[in-house]
Protein backbone atom coordinates (compact mmCIF):
# COMPACT_ATOMS: atom_id res chain seq x y z
CA UNK A 1 0.00 0.00 0.00
CA UNK A 2 2.60 2.22 1.32
CA UNK A 3 4.28 1.66 -2.64
CA UNK A 4 1.04 2.18 -4.41
CA UNK A 5 0.58 5.68 -2.34
CA UNK A 6 4.46 6.44 -3.14
CA UNK A 7 3.81 6.20 -6.63
CA UNK A 8 0.69 7.93 -7.03
CA UNK A 9 2.51 11.27 -4.95
CA UNK A 10 5.31 10.25 -8.18
CA UNK A 11 3.31 10.18 -10.84
CA UNK A 12 2.49 13.88 -12.78
CA UNK A 13 -0.64 14.78 -14.16
CA UNK A 14 -0.67 15.37 -17.71
CA UNK A 15 0.16 18.50 -19.00
CA UNK A 16 -3.38 19.96 -20.78
CA UNK A 17 -2.72 23.06 -23.20
CA UNK A 18 -3.97 26.41 -21.91
CA UNK A 19 -6.62 26.15 -24.99
CA UNK A 20 -7.86 22.65 -23.55
CA UNK A 21 -8.35 24.01 -20.02
CA UNK A 22 -11.55 25.95 -19.88
CA UNK A 23 -13.39 27.67 -23.02
CA UNK A 24 -10.46 29.99 -23.23
CA UNK A 25 -10.90 32.69 -25.92
CA UNK A 26 -8.12 33.92 -28.39
CA UNK A 27 -7.19 37.60 -28.23
CA UNK A 28 -4.69 39.48 -30.33
CA UNK A 29 -3.51 42.88 -29.68
CA UNK A 30 -2.80 45.36 -31.96
CA UNK A 31 -0.36 48.47 -30.42
CA UNK A 32 2.24 50.21 -32.09
CA UNK A 33 4.30 50.91 -28.65
CA UNK A 34 6.81 48.14 -28.71
CA UNK A 35 7.32 49.17 -25.01
CA UNK A 36 3.48 48.01 -24.49
CA UNK A 37 4.07 44.21 -26.28
CA UNK A 38 6.01 43.06 -22.79
CA UNK A 39 3.47 44.15 -20.52
CA UNK A 40 0.76 42.81 -22.75
CA UNK A 41 2.26 39.52 -22.40
CA UNK A 42 2.93 39.37 -19.15
CA UNK A 43 -1.08 40.24 -18.36
CA UNK A 44 -2.26 37.61 -20.60
CA UNK A 45 -0.40 34.69 -18.57
CA UNK A 46 -1.96 35.82 -15.51
CA UNK A 47 -5.37 35.44 -17.25
CA UNK A 48 -6.87 32.23 -17.51
CA UNK A 49 -10.05 32.36 -19.57
CA UNK A 50 -8.21 34.28 -21.94
CA UNK A 51 -4.89 33.95 -24.30
CA UNK A 52 -3.11 35.97 -26.26
CA UNK A 53 -2.31 34.70 -29.69
CA UNK A 54 -0.68 37.52 -31.50
CA UNK A 55 0.76 40.78 -30.72
CA UNK A 56 0.98 43.07 -33.47
CA UNK A 57 2.75 46.89 -34.29
CA UNK A 58 -0.11 47.38 -36.84
CA UNK A 59 -3.44 46.53 -38.43
CA UNK A 60 -1.70 45.59 -41.63
CA UNK A 61 0.29 43.46 -39.42
CA UNK A 62 -2.70 41.54 -37.75
CA UNK A 63 -4.41 41.54 -41.13
CA UNK A 64 -1.76 39.60 -42.61
CA UNK A 65 -2.09 36.79 -40.03
CA UNK A 66 -5.64 36.83 -39.01
CA UNK A 67 -5.71 33.89 -40.93
CA UNK A 68 -3.74 31.56 -38.48
CA UNK A 69 -4.46 32.62 -35.33
CA UNK A 70 -8.64 33.34 -35.98
CA UNK A 71 -8.99 35.39 -32.59
CA UNK A 72 -12.07 35.93 -30.68
CA UNK A 73 -11.13 39.24 -29.32
CA UNK A 74 -9.41 42.26 -30.84
CA UNK A 75 -7.95 45.29 -28.88
CA UNK A 76 -6.52 47.92 -30.63
CA UNK A 77 -5.27 50.80 -30.47
CA UNK A 78 -6.66 53.80 -32.13
CA UNK A 79 -3.93 56.03 -33.16
CA UNK A 80 -1.79 53.62 -35.58
CA UNK A 81 1.50 54.47 -37.50
CA UNK A 82 -0.43 52.66 -40.99
CA UNK A 83 -3.95 54.94 -40.37
CA UNK A 84 -6.66 54.73 -37.64
CA UNK A 85 -7.78 51.53 -35.91
CA UNK A 86 -10.87 52.81 -36.36
CA UNK A 87 -10.66 51.91 -39.73
CA UNK A 88 -9.26 49.08 -39.32
CA UNK A 89 -12.58 47.47 -37.74
CA UNK A 90 -14.05 47.28 -41.09
CA UNK A 91 -11.18 45.27 -42.53
CA UNK A 92 -11.24 42.79 -39.87
CA UNK A 93 -15.25 42.41 -39.73
CA UNK A 94 -14.86 41.62 -43.44
CA UNK A 95 -12.52 39.11 -42.24
CA UNK A 96 -15.17 37.29 -39.33
CA UNK A 97 -18.43 39.35 -38.83
CA UNK A 98 -18.80 38.44 -35.31
CA UNK A 99 -15.01 39.15 -34.14
CA UNK A 100 -15.35 41.43 -31.06
CA UNK A 101 -13.38 44.57 -30.80
CA UNK A 102 -12.07 46.62 -28.39
CA UNK A 103 -10.40 50.02 -29.05
CA UNK A 104 -7.69 51.33 -26.66
CA UNK A 105 -6.83 55.01 -26.40
CA UNK A 106 -5.22 57.86 -24.47
CA UNK A 107 -7.70 60.03 -26.21
CA UNK A 108 -11.21 60.30 -24.23
CA UNK A 109 -12.80 62.47 -26.48
CA UNK A 110 -16.14 62.05 -27.16
CA UNK A 111 -15.97 62.61 -30.99
CA UNK A 112 -13.31 59.56 -31.19
CA UNK A 113 -15.75 57.51 -28.76
CA UNK A 114 -18.71 58.25 -31.17
CA UNK A 115 -16.83 57.10 -34.03
CA UNK A 116 -15.35 54.05 -32.92
CA UNK A 117 -19.02 52.63 -31.72
CA UNK A 118 -20.51 53.65 -35.07
CA UNK A 119 -17.61 51.73 -37.12
CA UNK A 120 -19.13 49.16 -35.01
CA UNK A 121 -16.71 48.78 -32.19
CA UNK A 122 -18.03 46.26 -29.49
CA UNK A 123 -15.86 48.53 -26.49
CA UNK A 124 -13.80 51.30 -25.77
CA UNK A 125 -11.07 51.06 -22.67
CA UNK A 126 -8.89 54.34 -21.75
CA UNK A 127 -5.15 54.66 -21.49
CA UNK A 128 -3.50 53.60 -19.19
CA UNK A 129 -4.32 50.11 -19.27
CA UNK A 130 -4.05 48.24 -16.07
CA UNK A 131 -4.40 44.27 -15.74
CA UNK A 132 -7.44 44.74 -13.82
CA UNK A 133 -8.67 47.15 -16.44
CA UNK A 134 -8.19 44.62 -19.30
CA UNK A 135 -9.41 41.75 -17.19
CA UNK A 136 -12.59 43.39 -16.08
CA UNK A 137 -13.10 44.69 -20.36
CA UNK A 138 -12.68 41.28 -21.47
CA UNK A 139 -14.83 39.82 -19.50
CA UNK A 140 -17.60 42.32 -20.07
CA UNK A 141 -17.11 41.71 -24.05
CA UNK A 142 -17.09 37.57 -22.87
CA UNK A 143 -20.26 38.04 -21.08
CA UNK A 144 -22.27 41.25 -21.83
CA UNK A 145 -21.16 41.51 -25.16
CA UNK A 146 -20.17 45.73 -24.57
CA UNK A 147 -17.98 47.22 -22.32
CA UNK A 148 -16.62 51.33 -21.72
CA UNK A 149 -13.99 52.63 -19.53
CA UNK A 150 -15.93 54.40 -16.24
CA UNK A 151 -13.64 57.75 -17.31
CA UNK A 152 -16.01 57.88 -20.85
CA UNK A 153 -18.90 56.91 -19.48
CA UNK A 154 -18.46 59.84 -16.93
CA UNK A 155 -17.70 62.26 -19.90
CA UNK A 156 -20.72 60.97 -22.07
CA UNK A 157 -23.37 61.35 -19.07
CA UNK A 158 -21.97 64.91 -18.28
CA UNK A 159 -22.14 65.63 -22.14
CA UNK A 160 -25.93 64.63 -22.69
CA UNK A 161 -26.57 66.63 -19.53
CA UNK A 162 -25.42 69.75 -20.56
CA UNK A 163 -26.80 72.35 -21.93
CA UNK A 164 -27.37 73.03 -25.43
CA UNK A 165 -28.47 76.32 -27.11
CA UNK A 166 -31.64 75.60 -29.17
CA UNK A 167 -30.49 78.30 -31.51
CA UNK A 168 -27.56 76.80 -32.59
CA UNK A 169 -27.19 73.57 -34.73
CA UNK A 170 -25.61 69.83 -32.87
CA UNK A 171 -22.22 70.89 -34.40
CA UNK A 172 -22.22 74.30 -33.42
CA UNK A 173 -22.95 73.33 -30.11
CA UNK A 174 -20.35 70.63 -30.08
CA UNK A 175 -18.09 73.66 -30.87
CA UNK A 176 -19.19 76.03 -28.37
CA UNK A 177 -18.74 73.42 -25.92
CA UNK A 178 -14.80 73.03 -27.08
CA UNK A 179 -14.59 76.68 -27.01
CA UNK A 180 -16.26 76.86 -23.18
CA UNK A 181 -13.35 74.29 -22.52
CA UNK A 182 -10.35 76.60 -23.77
CA UNK A 183 -9.75 74.27 -26.86
CA UNK A 184 -7.79 75.77 -29.83
CA UNK A 185 -9.16 75.36 -33.57
CA UNK A 186 -6.60 72.64 -34.62
CA UNK A 187 -7.96 70.91 -31.67
CA UNK A 188 -11.76 70.48 -32.70
CA UNK A 189 -10.49 69.78 -35.68
CA UNK A 190 -8.93 66.94 -34.84
CA UNK A 191 -11.29 65.69 -32.22
CA UNK A 192 -14.88 66.34 -34.62
CA UNK A 193 -12.74 64.79 -37.64
CA UNK A 194 -13.22 68.14 -39.54
CA UNK A 195 -10.76 70.86 -40.93
CA UNK A 196 -9.51 73.63 -39.38
CA UNK A 197 -10.91 75.84 -42.31
CA UNK A 198 -14.61 74.00 -41.31
CA UNK A 199 -14.14 74.99 -37.38
CA UNK A 200 -13.59 78.64 -38.53
CA UNK A 201 -16.75 78.66 -40.60
CA UNK A 202 -19.14 77.18 -37.72
CA UNK A 203 -17.53 79.26 -35.22
CA UNK A 204 -17.99 82.12 -37.62
CA UNK A 205 -21.69 81.36 -37.76
CA UNK A 206 -21.74 81.30 -34.13
CA UNK A 207 -20.30 84.70 -34.09
CA UNK A 208 -22.93 86.36 -36.23
CA UNK A 209 -25.74 84.68 -34.06
CA UNK A 210 -24.65 85.86 -31.18
CA UNK A 211 -23.78 89.44 -32.69
CA UNK A 212 -20.11 89.53 -31.81
CA UNK A 213 -16.84 89.37 -33.53
CA UNK A 214 -14.36 87.72 -31.00
CA UNK A 215 -13.81 84.13 -29.03
CA UNK A 216 -14.15 86.63 -25.74
CA UNK A 217 -17.60 88.19 -26.46
CA UNK A 218 -18.90 85.04 -27.53
CA UNK A 219 -18.09 83.28 -23.84
CA UNK A 220 -19.67 86.38 -22.14
CA UNK A 221 -22.45 86.33 -24.52
CA UNK A 222 -22.84 82.39 -23.94
CA UNK A 223 -22.52 82.83 -20.26
CA UNK A 224 -25.32 85.16 -20.18
CA UNK A 225 -27.92 83.03 -21.90
CA UNK A 226 -26.95 80.21 -19.66
CA UNK A 227 -27.81 82.31 -16.72
CA UNK A 228 -31.26 83.69 -18.41
CA UNK A 229 -32.29 79.99 -18.76
CA UNK A 230 -31.61 79.01 -15.21
CA UNK A 231 -33.84 82.40 -14.15
CA UNK A 232 -36.67 81.19 -16.28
Amino acid sequence: MAILDFYCKKKKSPQIPKLMKLNVLKIIVIDNDPSFHETYKYYFETYEEYSLVGIYASVKEALLDYDNVLPDIIASEVSMPDGCGIEGIGLFRKKDPEVKIIMISGQSDFGIVKKAFKNMANGYVSKPVGIKSLYHALNAIKYEGATISNDIAKKIIAMFQRKAYASFSERENQIIDYLCQGATYKTIADNLFVTPSTVNFHIQNIYLKLNVNSKSEALSKLREMEYSAHLV
